[in-house]
């Protein structure tokens, strides 16, 4: 009962923040909807959290739920966690932008889905780790591992950062309040429940959210293709518009001097899926290797699916004439979505279809937090700092680093631009810095702490030397115009791992110990 007060107490001074110290004239029956599905969704979180396999708790519970969750309930927690809402208004945003030929996460991230679960999902379970981290610990020490942590922590928090400024934009458009009272609400209800639950409260939530998430978005489809004259009207127009780039199939005349910048992303997104907590704690608390494997495969085509309605908001954006409604065209890119939900629906749809974007956005914000969390906590803190660290004590930080992380998270959404760019740079780092060491560890055996650190080092120069608009980083290397620097960077990387490791070859004091 206690949990369900502090909840009806933060959503009543968030009404009361809103009603006496902001200028928002606020959709308040849309606001009143809202609060019975953060409700909902909260409670569920609660209840799943007093279910946990173990009945304790313990870190087991809190960070796999006593690996015993079924396969129909993982193949809708792992099917949550990448469509969140950086993959929804993501999605939309692109499909508007630039055309479909850059709508390349969807099937990108579904390729990773499958890749993982017929090459690393096995493995992973069958040697039952904890973390995505614990073979780079077997293999190339705990120093090396919470260096390896930095880019993982980092793909975490971007991509954390990007869904909720998704939800945030959202928010904005339909319930017309501000961006950051609308992050605020949301982080911390869904970090609140995370924290008290653990994996068994983000798996049942994930449950809920992603049967919102397909019925609000089917409902906004065909209403928003009222206002272009029907599908076939309005992918006719949006080919006019996009020409070439109006394909999901990359050439030289739609691409033109992008082509191999266009490649470098595909593989970035395909390999640089895998390497995360948020997809190995899913196949981590599987309950054995194949319901491992099966709920990755799933996941992969529920990905593309999920796909479907967001492209059609995004065609429907690009080609309706928004004169036609009272606040004329986006005012952004980013607010694609939100503003076919608000304008081109009707009010109850719309409501319906911010329901479905807080439900992806908080089936990815639940599952990130939970995971840097536990990486942080179980391969940094507490091989490093307290190896004694009790069960029940790890379990307890595990929940005070949750808050943590979640804070820092909402912090960096207050400052991003576009949804799309984030969520690429999520991926990107984790693809180039993390993804050949964790291949190595899994599948070389002369791999070494030596090589990893070559290769991390290698990488990480070769990657920042091409620099990044989105995070303001200049570039210090001059790449040739369309040069694949992400993944030359990868590749160099990973081809260090493995030579040093064999110039290198001598035993040191870490290797070898127990995770």
């Amino acid at each position: 009962m206690r949990p369900l007060l502090l909840l009806f107490g933060l959503l009543g001074l968030t009404a009361g923040y809103l009603a006496f110290f902001t200028d928002n004239d606020v959709n308040w029956p849309a606001f009143a909807s809202m609060s019975v599905f953060y409700a909902i969704v909260y409670y569920v979180g609660i209840l799943a959290g007093k279910k946990k396999e173990t009945g304790k708790n313990d870190a087991d519970a809190m960070m796999l739920a006593g690996r015993g969750v079924p396969v129909w309930i993982g193949i809708f927690t792992m099917s949550a966690t990448w469509v969140g809402g950086g993959f929804i208004n993501g999605t939309a945003e692109m499909t508007a932008t630039s055309g479909l030929i850059w709508v390349q996460a969807p099937w990108g991230y579904a390729l990773s889905l499958v890749i993982g679960g017929l090459f690393f999902a096995r493995t992973m379970r069958r040697r039952n780790y904890c973390t995505m981290l614990d073979p780079l610990a077997e293999k190339y020490g705990k120093r090396m591992t919470a260096l390896l942590f930095l880019p993982a922590l980092t793909g975490e928090l971007f991509w954390t950062a990007a869904i909720l400024t998704a939800l945030g934009a959202t928010f904005g458009t339909v319930l017309n309040i501000d961006l950051e009272t609308a992050i605020l609400l949301s982080a911390t209800i869904a970090v609140a429940y995370t924290a008290i639950g653990g994996l068994w409260a983000v798996a049942m939530t994930d449950v809920v959210q992603l049967i919102i998430l397909f019925v609000g978005l089917a409902m906004i489809v065909p209403l928003a293709l009222e206002y272009t004259g029907g599908l076939s009207v309005t992918y006719a127009a949006y080919q006019d518009k996009f020409g070439a780039a109006a394909s999901l199939l990359p050439s030289r005349e739609a691409l033109g001097d992008s082509y191999w910048t266009w490649w470098d992303y595909a593989l970035l997104l395909v390999f640089g899926g895998i390497p995360w907590q948020v997809y190995f704690q899913r196949v981590l608390s599987a309950r054995d290797e194949n319901s491992a494997v099966w709920l990755s495969l799933v996941a992969g085509v529920v990905c593309v699916l999920a796909a479907v309605a967001p492209v059609l908001i995004g065609m429907v954006s690009a080609t309706v004439d928004w004169s036609v409604t009272e606040a004329g065209a986006p005012i952004d890119a980013s607010a694609t979505l939100p503003w076919v939900v608000r304008y081109l629906t009707n009010e109850w749809v719309a409501v319906i279809g911010l329901g479905a974007v807080a439900a992806a956005v908080m089936s990815s914000v639940d599952s990130s937090v939970l995971s840097a969390s536990s990486m942080g906590v179980w391969n940094v803190y507490r091989p490093l700092v307290d190896p004694s660290l009790s069960d029940s004590k790890l379990a307890k930080l595990i929940q005070r680093t949750i808050w943590i992380v979640g804070v820092a998270a909402t912090l960096i959404a207050f400052q991003v631009q576009s949804v799309y760019e984030l969520w690429f740079l999520c991926s990107d780092f984790v693809y180039c810095l993390l993804f050949p060491a964790l291949v190595c560890a899994l599948f070389d055996p002369k791999a070494n702490r030596h090589g990893a650190l070559a290769g991390f080092l290698v990488a990480g120069f070769l990657r920042f030397g091409g620099g990044d608009a989105t995070l303001g980083l200049p570039a210090y290397l001059e790449y040739p115009v369309d040069f694949p620097f992400r993944t030359f960077a990868m590749v160099c990387g990973l081809v260090s791992l493995v030579l040093v490791s064999r110039v290198l070859p001598s035993a040191f004091p870490e290797e070898g110990e127990e995770v």
